[in-house]
Order: C-alpha cells, then sequence, then structure tokens
C-alpha cells in the first residue's frame, strides 16, 4: 500500500465479544482513523473508548519484526524448517500426545482452522487448547448439554425487544459498553422495560438496574434452580412448550424443588423478599432475556450455572423468539470462531464431536487425514501441568501471554522454561512468555491480517487489512500451513489466500451435515476471493441449501429466535427440529428448510449432590408456528492481534 492512496476499509473490532464493526480511514499522508460503521448489525455506529482509540494502537514499538531461534534474527525457512524438524522428530519418538499447541480467541477463524487441523488430522493428536477456556469453556460445556451443540440462541436485537433484561455476573457497562449503549437507549424509548442485576458487586451496570441482588458468591445456580421451582409452584410454565418440546421435565422440576425459599435464601445470601419480588417479576415476564457473562463462566460450578439459567427459559418456552432467551456474552473477539472451527481440546472442527467415531471419519475424510485424534486432548490448565511433568516435549503458542494470565502463573512459566522446545507466534518482540521461546516467529498484528470473526450473536463479519505488514512479520495461518507443508502434508496446507481457508471451513460445516448440526455455513462452500473480499456480516445458520445473501450482503437473522447444594441434577435442555428432515439449531430466524424449528427437550433424571441435570431435545414433528428457531483476553497496550 503507497502513501497516497487514501482509502476507507471496513473492518472488526480486535477487543471484546460484541464484535463492532469499524471504518480505518487512511489518509493519503498514512495517519490512521477510526470510526464505528454505521451499517454494521453488531454496533451501528458506536464504538466503546477502546475501540474509538484504535488508531492509537498500530504504531511498531515493541513488535516482533523479524524470525529469531535462540535469540538471534533467522530467514523465515530456517526458522520453519526448525519448527518443523524438531516437532516431526518428538513425534517419531515420542508419539503425538508429546507435542502441543496452545492457541487465542486473538486469533482469525482462518488462523484457527489451520492450526486445528494440523494438529487434530496430520498430527493426530487434540493437543490443542486455547486462552478461551480460561472464559467461555463453561458456556460451551452448558449449551452442548443444554442443546446438543454449542449454540448461542439469541441476538442482539433480543436485547432491545426484551421487557426483562437479567443480567448475571455481568458488568456490561464495563466490559461490553456498546451492548450497555443499545440497552441503554431502548429503554429510553421504553420505560417500562425492567433490567435485573445479579452480582455480589455494586458496578457502574447496576446504575440501569431497577433490581440489584447482591447474591453471595457462586450462588447463581440455587437463585435459578429457586426460580424454577416457584414457577412451577405459581403456574408460571410454560406446559404446552415443555410437553410438546421437551422430556424429563418432572424429574427437573422435582429436583428443584429439593430447598425451601428460606434455603433458597440461605444459599444466595438474599432475604426472601429479594428473591420473591425477583421471582415474581421473571414469571410476570414473558419476553425476558438472561444475559451472563464471566461471573458465571469463571467458576468452578459454571456449566451448572449455565443449565440452571437455560432450564428457567426452556420451562417457560421463553427460547427462540424475540426478546427472550439467555444469551452468553463473549469476552474475547474470536473466542466464538475458535469453538466453530474445534480451536478446544475436548472438540472436533465444525461443532463435531471428538467422541464421536462417525464424526471423526466425517473429518478424516473431508481433509483426507492420515488419522484424526481418537480422543480428548489436554485442556489449558492439564496441558502446562504436562509440561511440567515432561510428557509435552515441543510447544507452540500463537497469540497469547499464558505466563500472564493463566492460573498459577509461576508453575506455568517453570513449566515453559522448562519444555525441550518452545515456539512462540506473536506480534511483540518482548512479553513474559515470548522470552523463553527457543523460535520466536513474527505475525501480522491488528490493521494488517485479514480473515473472519465471530461475535457473541454468532454473526461472522470480515476483519480487513489496512497496513502493509511490517517487517517480515507474516499471518498466522500461513505460518501454521508452512510448517504444515514442510512435515510432510503439503497438500492439506497448500491455501494460498485466506479465502480459501475460509472457504474449505464453510464446506466442512456443511459436508453430510443435512440439518443435523446447527452450524452450517455450507453457502460459502464455494466462496471465492472477490466475494470474500467483498462479505457482509452474517448470522449462522447459512446452510448450502439457502442464498448466501452475504454475497454481499446479508440481512441480520430475524424472528423467533454457584456453590454445590447437594441438590439432584437439574436437566439441561436440547433442541431439534420436528421434522426428521430438518434438525434446525436452536436459534432466532428460519431453519434450513424454511420452517419454525421445533425442538425437543430430554431433562434426566438427577442424581443426588451433583450437577444440575440438561435438559436435551430430540427430533419430533411440529408445524411451522413453533416459537423455537434459530470481555476480552487483553490485547497488548499499543499493538493489537
Amino acid at each position: 500500500m503507497e502513501l497516497g492512496e487514501a482509502r476507507e476499509v471496513r473492518t472488526t473490532c480486535p477487543y471484546c465479544g460484541v464484535g463492532c464493526g469499524v471504518l480505518a480511514k487512511v489518509a493519503a499522508d498514512g495517519e490512521v482513523s477510526v470510526r464505528g460503521d454505521p451499517d454494521h448489525p453488531a454496533n451501528f455506529g458506536r464504538l466503546c473508548s477502546k475501540g474509538s482509540a484504535l488508531a492509537e494502537t498500530i504504531d511498531l514499538d515493541g513488535r516482533l519484526l523479524y524470525p529469531e531461534i535462540h535469540g538471534r534474527r533467522a530467514g523465515w525457512d530456517e526458522a520453519l524448517d526448525r519448527v518443523a524438524s524438531t516437532f516431526s522428530q518428538t513425534i517419531a519418538e515420542h508419539g503425538p500426545d508429546s507435542v502441543a499447541f496452545y492457541v487465542s480467541g486473538q486469533l482469525l477463524t482462518e488462523d484457527y482452522y489451520v492450526a486445528n487441523k494440523l494438529m487434530k488430522g496430520f498430527i493426530g493428536s487434540a493437543n490443542i487448547d486455547t486462552n478461551s477456556r480460561l472464559c467461555m469453556a463453561s458456556s460451551v460445556a452448558g449449551h452442548r448439554r443444554a442443546f446438543g451443540s454449542d449454540t448461542v440462541p439469541g441476538t442482539y436485537e433480543d436485547l432491545e425487544l426484551a421487557d426483562l433484561i437479567v443480567l448475571v455476573g455481568s458488568n456490561l457497562a464495563w466490559c461490553h459498553p456498546v451492548l450497555f449503549q443499545r440497552i441503554a437507549a431502548a429503554r429510553e424509548k421504553r420505560p417500562e422495560m425492567k433490567v435485573v442485576l445479579v452480582d455480589p458487586r455494586r458496578t457502574m451496570t447496576a446504575d440501569i438496574a431497577d433490581i440489584h441482588l447482591a447474591i453471595a458468591p457462586d450462588g447463581d445456580v440455587a437463585l435459578f434452580t429457586g426460580l424454577l421451582a416457584w414457577l412451577g409452584q405459581h403456574n408460571a410454565l410454560d406446559r404446552g412448550y415443555v410437553t410438546a418440546h421437551t422430556t424429563g421435565f418432572g424429574q427437573a422440576l422435582f429436583a428443584a424443588s429439593a430447598l425451601d425459599l428460606a434455603g433458597i435464601a440461605a444459599a444466595t445470601g438474599l432475604s426472601e423478599d429479594e428473591l420473591t419480588r425477583f421471582y415474581n417479576l421473571f414469571a410476570a415476564t414473558a419476553k425476558t432475556v438472561t444475559v451472563y457473562s464471566q461471573g458465571v463462566n469463571q467458576s468452578s460450578s459454571g456449566t451448572d450455572k449455565v443449565n440452571a439459567i437455560i432450564n428457567c427459559h426452556l420451562a417457560t418456552g421463553r427460547i427462540g423468539k424475540p426478546g427472550a432467551g439467555p444469551f452468553s456474552v463473549t469476552g474475547q473477539p474470536n473466542a466464538m470462531g475458535g469453538r466453530e472451527v474445534g480451536g478446544m481440546a475436548n472438540m472436533l472442527a465444525a461443532h463435531m464431536e471428538i467422541e464421536n467415531p462417525e464424526h471423526r471419519d466425517r473429518v478424516q475424510r473431508f481433509w483426507n487425514a492420515p488419522a484424526v485424534a481418537p480422543k480428548p486432548g489436554l485442556k489449558a490448565v492439564e496441558m502446562f501441568q504436562a509440561i511440567a511433568a515432561g510428557r509435552i516435549k515441543a510447544l507452540w503458542i500463537m497469540a497469547t501471554n499464558p505466563v500472564d494470565s493463566m492460573p498459577d502463573a509461576d508453575a506455568v512459566e517453570a513449566a515453559i522454561k522448562a519444555c525441550p522446545f518452545v515456539v512462540v507466534s506473536d506480534v511483540l518482540a518482548s512479553t513474559d512468555t515470548v522470552r523463553h521461546a527457543h523460535v520466536r516467529l513474527p505475525a501480522a498484528a491488528w490493521g494488517e491480517k485479514d480473515g473472519t470473526v465471530t461475535n457473541s450473536e454468532r454473526r461472522i463479519s470480515r476483519q480487513r487489512s489496512f497496513l502493509a505488514v511490517p517487517g517480515e512479520a507474516r499471518p498466522d495461518w500461513q505460518i501454521i500451513a508452512e510448517v504444515g507443508k514442510r512435515m510432510g502434508f503439503g497438500e492439506a496446507f497448500a491455501h494460498v489466500t485466506p479465502a480459501e481457508v475460509f472457504a474449505e471451513h464453510a464446506a466442512l460445516s456443511g459436508f453430510e451435515n443435512d440439518g443435523a448440526r446447527d452450524f452450517d455455513i455450507g453457502a460459502y462452500g464455494a466462496i471465492d476471493a472477490d466475494a470474500y473480499e467483498e462479505l457482509a456480516p452474517f448470522q449462522w445458520p447459512a446452510p448450502s441449501t439457502a442464498t448466501p445473501s452475504g454475497l454481499p450482503a446479508i440481512s441480520p437473522a430475524r424472528g423467533e429466535i454457584s456453590r454445590r447444594l447437594g441438590l439432584r441434577q437439574l436437566p439441561t435442555m436440547q433442541k431439534i427440529c420436528r421434522r426428521q428432515s430438518c434438525q434446525s439449531p436452536p436459534l432466532r430466524g428460519r431453519c434450513p428448510a424454511g420452517q419454525r424449528g421445533v425442538f425437543k427437550r430430554d431433562l434426566t433424571l438427577p442424581t443426588p449432590a451433583s450437577s444440575p441435570t440438561a435438559i436435551s431435545t430430540i427430533p419430533t414433528a411440529r408445524p411451522a408456528s413453533s416459537p423455537f428457531v434459530p470481555s476480552s483476553r487483553h490485547a497488548p497496550a499499543r499493538t493489537i492481534r
């Protein structure tokens, strides 16, 4: 890009999971300014203070600009050969589970896809995990337990349509300011909208709340288990929906009734009057959205909290409708994209299950891979413990700083220092992690890289380059693909552009899907470079049977879419379209067959003193009128991934 080429580029903010659209303007003299994209459906031109200051982060201070081996400058060929040969030798001597990748929600989807493909399909291990494990794993597990897949049912529009918003463990005003602004603006237009904040602390978000429930830490399971019982006792269930779309509900309700109001008050630290006021408000308000974030996820009982919340929405049929549903808001800019490609140790690609032999066979055939990992790999904490124990002998860290961000950071640092071979791909030359790398690989930063990210409402947006890549830095996907080639897998990693990677990712999502899996963007499986360049934000599902209206524009999906108390497990609910030919996802929007999705939940008999059981769904038949259809890990202060 030459000076004198004044231009304005549509891209996406790299901070949190809201996924705001940004217009980056490059003046003729190279000066960059940013503003919110008024046409992006996530933010409609709004930006928070961090997004507004993006132009201040693009200087080259502290950048890693060329490869290094043991602290000396090296060429790319030498560095890539060293990485490929050391990983190959380690695998030959100690097996595929002796190596690992630790990746990041700061990666673009294309980066994530290539990394996951190399590790799970060609190295043959599932030892790839992500810093997203630290913030979103509870929601992933809760969604899978409830819906059978990691599917977020809501959209941001629901926040503006709801009559009641319950914020649980979320300081939305600070952590997701643009969503907070959307709620505040909607409330100005509709003052009757109510907001309840569930948080041990009084945060700035409490300023907008009609009720602040200063709950005891980890009291959320008790609060929402008690709510389910209250709904049953006060005839506030949608029994028609429960009968048509759930199973095992009686057992779940029985489990929820194990504590009376006094017991719930003792477990939550709230008064009986506070509980009664909240429970009555929830019971009386059909259009209710429950938003939850890190206060729910980052807990030893996080998954149980997620399912306790979801169960209340399933029991009342408040899901998949405008202004109603449980809504997990993500912290990282592309935690969702990483989840879609299977960039966690216990997931396969495209929301398929690593434990399922049919899914493994499908992915292996699609990739033409020698052997897909046969079992889950090591999760983040387990991975660094295995490194410390000497079981992991070669480690590649991408776009993250685990010495700073992982729990028990001193132990993590000691493990990395003791690891025989450590590779770090990063934009910064000096971090607490980079300094321990045997090989340092310079990666492209925000403004330089090109690809896609997925936000909290399943909306895939383009992150476009508007700056020249400095020094010898390269995009992460390209670095990983080059290592894959040098390990002997050239044909599988012959991608030339990120558009080719995205097209492969999209094609895999639709491969032998036929409505069986919620995540399906098969409509983009044949996207070319020109269409990819013009790709407008779109929400999944977008199956191959649908018209890919995101070429170049797709309309937003519209329509319908704690402590352990010794209680029995509270079932979670799953949903599947009742048409045998169309297992539509639990999303607002139309299912691939044009029907409104209809789902059946399965509440299994709980077991004592265990986590809430999930309500699952089974395929059934139902008319089209069914109501059920489809914070960031901190970026470097100056240069953003």
